[in-house]
C-alpha cells in the first residue's frame, strides 16, 4: 500500500538506535532461562505498557495445555505467563509480531569474555545471553512499536505483539496464543535471520535411542556384550541416513545450505560401572525435517534406518534398540514467497537497507511452523543477528541489524495494516 512519503520519513527517522540497545540490555540482564520466564515475561510486559498500548497479560493453564495434540516441552513449568500488546484499529489488517523471551543456559561461565547476563557494548554488539537469540529481535520489535505509538499513526490495522515462553523447547507459548484464539493476516517473527527474509524453516524432532548390552565383570568383559561397542553400528546408519536425506534436497530456499536437514545426536551416556561392561546407552538428539514432509514417514524413515542397523548385529538382532519420539517437536513450515506479508518485508526491508535481502529457507525451527499449520498465519521470520552466533558464549546481535529490523518491523507495519482514511 502506498504511505504518505512524510509519514515514512517520520517513522524511519523515530527509530533510536541507543533506544533499542537500552531495551535489549535490560532484556539481557533479567535471566529467562527455559522453564523460568515469568520476571521476563512481567518485565516485557512492564515495557509495553509503559509505551501506551493495551496490554493483555494472563497465566497459562500449563497443565490444560499439555494435553493439547500439538503440545510438546522438554522443561517442566509449573507456571507460565503470556503476554500481548495490541495497537490500532481492530477492523482492518492484522498484523502480529511474534518474539520469544526464553534463552537456554549460558554454559561454562569461563567461556564467556563477560558475564552472560551481564550486558555489554563491544565492537559494534551487545553481548550476553539472548541477544541474538532472540531477545535482539524482540527489543527491534518493542521500539518499533513504541514509535508507532509515539508518533500517534493512524493505523487503518491492528498492529500486536506477543512475547511468548517455551520457543526453545517446543513452542508452548506460542500453542498458547494460538489456543487462546489469537489469529492475524500476517505474522513477523524476530528470530535472527542476517537480514534474510525467511518463509520457510525446518522442523526438528527431538528422539532417543536406547541400546541394550550385558553386565560383565570388567576382567571379562568378553563374557557381557557392550552397548557401547554395539552403539558404533547405529551411529553409522544415522550419519548415512542424514547423508542420504540431505542429498535428495530440491529446494531452492535451502540450496545456500551444505545440510539443511541435519541429524545431530548431541547427548549420550552409558553404563553404570566404569569397570563393568556397559549394558546400557541412550544417545538423544535432533532430527531436521522439511517444509511439507510427512511427519510420520520421516519418523518411520529414522526408525527402519536404526532397525536395518540392528538386523545386521548378532547381538542387536535379538536385543533390538528402541527409539522413542520425547521433548520438544518443532513443526517445519512454509508460506508462499508470493504471500502479501513476504512482500511487504521485503519491500520494507529493500526500502531501509537500499538492497533486496535475500530469500532463505532457514534450517532450524522456530514457532513458524505453529503460527502456519495449526494458526493458519502467513508468516515470515525477519531478525537481527546470524544463528551461528546463538546458543554460545559471547552471544551477540551486530546493532546495526537491531536498527535496521525496526524500521522494516515499523514500515511494515505501516504499509501492511494501511492508514485511516487512507493517508
Amino acid at each position: 500500500m502506498d504511505i504518505d512519503p512524510t509519514v515514512t520519513r517520520a517513522v524511519l527517522d523515530a527509530v533510536d538506535e541507543q533506544r533499542i540497545v537500552a531495551l535489549l540490555s535490560d532484556l539481557i540482564a533479567v535471566p529467562s532461562l527455559s522453564g523460568d520466564e515469568t520476571a521476563g515475561q512481567q518485565q516485557v510486559s512492564e515495557l509495553l505498557a509503559a509505551t501506551g498500548v493495551d496490554v493483555t497479560r494472563w497465566e497459562i493453564d500449563v497443565d490444560a495445555l499439555s494435553h493439547h495434540d500439538w503440545y510438546s516441552a522438554e522443561v517442566d513449568r509449573s507456571a507460565a505467563l503470556g503476554v500481548l500488546a495490541t495497537y490500532g484499529a481492530d477492523d482492518g489488517p492484522a498484523l502480529l509480531l511474534n518474539g520469544h523471551v526464553d534463552v537456554v543456559p549460558p554454559g561454562t561461565p569461563s567461556d564467556w569474555t563477560t558475564p552472560p547476563f551481564e550486558p555489554v557494548v563491544r565492537d559494534g554488539r551487545v553481548h550476553g545471553r539472548g541477544a541474538c537469540d532472540m531477545k535482539g529481535g524482540l527489543a527491534a520489535a518493542l521500539h518499533a512499536l513504541e514509535v508507532l505509538v509515539a508518533l500517534d499513526v493512524p493505523l487503518a490495522g491492528q498492529v500486536s505483539l506477543a512475547s511468548v515462553v517455551g520457543e526453545e523447547d517446543g513452542g508452548c507459548g506460542t500453542l498458547a496464543l494460538l489456543d487462546r484464539g489469537v489469529r492475524a493476516d500476517g505474522c513477523i517473527i524476530m528470530e535472527p535471520t542476517a537480514l534474510a527474509v525467511v518463509p520457510a524453516v525446518a522442523g526438528a524432532l527431538s528422539w532417543r535411542i536406547r541400546v541394550r548390552g550385558l553386565s560383565a565383570h570388567g576382567c571379562l568383559r568378553e563374557e557381557g556384550v557392550s552397548a557401547i561397542e554395539a552403539f558404533f553400528g547405529v551411529h553409522r546408519a544415522v550419519i548415512e541416513l542424514e547423508r542420504r536425506r540431505n542429498a535428495a534436497v530440491d529446494d531452492p530456499l535451502f540450496d545456500w545450505l551444505d545440510r539443511p536437514f541435519a541429524i545431530c545426536g548431541g547427548r549420550i551416556a552409558g553404563g553404570d560401572w566404569p569397570s563393568s561392561e556397559a549394558d546400557w546407552l541412550v544417545w538423544e538428539g535432533r532430527y531436521g525435517v522439511a517444509p511439507g514432509e510427512d511427519l510420520h514417514a520421516a519418523r518411520g524413515m529414522f526408525e527402519s534406518a536404526v532397525a536395518a542397523a540392528a538386523a545386521d548385529d548378532p547381538w542387536l538382532s535379538t536385543h533390538p534398540p528402541t527409539v522413542e519420539w520425547w521433548g520438544g517437536q518443532f513443526y517445519p513450515g512454509r508460506t508462499s514467497p508470493d504471500a502479501d506479508i513476504v512482500s511487504a518485508v521485503r519491500s520494507a526491508a529493500t526500502q531501509v537497507t537500499g538492497a533486496a535481502p535475500p530469500l532463505r529457507g532457514m534450517p532450524y525451527g522456530c514457532d513458524l511452523g505453529l503460527t502456519t499449520n495449526l494458526g493458519g498465519i502467513p508468516t515470515v521470520v525477519f531478525g537481527p543477528g546470524d544463528v551461528r552466533d546463538a546458543h554460545r558464549p559471547d552471544e551477540s546481535v551486530p546493532i546495526a541489524d537491531l536498527a535496521v529490523v525496526a524500521r522494516t518491523i515499523a514500515l511494515t507495519g505501516l504499509r501492511f495494516c494501511g492508514l485511516a482514511g487512507g493517508a
